[in-house]
């Protein structure tokens, strides 16, 4: 039983995956793509290490540490690279309605 749970776990972390791809593929811009494939790349995440600590309960514990510190780290890697970005000069699409760093600190 905790088998067939891990796999449907695995394949949800897959879909994930595969949302994840489509949006970096089809966003205007590097913000729209950063948040995109963040989100879903680490709900895949989440998804897939859990479906293989369920699977293999003597890698659960592992599994745990592991997500733990992906919700840690993501975020704040894809906000350093959105930062990075902007300071940069990447401009957002013409789209974007509000420019949160527009006129503030930006050192």
């Amino acid at each position: 039983m905790n088998e067939v749970i891990g796999e449907v776990l695995i394949a949800i972390g897959a879909f994930f995956y595969f949302l994840g791809g489509l949006g970096v593929f089809r966003m205007p811009d590097v913000y729209n793509r950063l948040q995109a494939g963040t989100k879903a790349t680490t709900l895949g995440t989440f998804s897939t290490v859990l479906g293989i600590g369920i699977a293999k309960p003597e890698f659960l514990l592992k599994a745990i540490v592991i997500i733990a510190f992906i919700a840690l780290t993501n975020p704040v890697g894809s906000s350093v690279l959105a930062r990075a970005s902007y300071l940069s000069g990447v401009k957002p699409c013409e789209c974007t309605v509000i420019d949160e760093y527009k006129g503030g600190d930006e050192g």
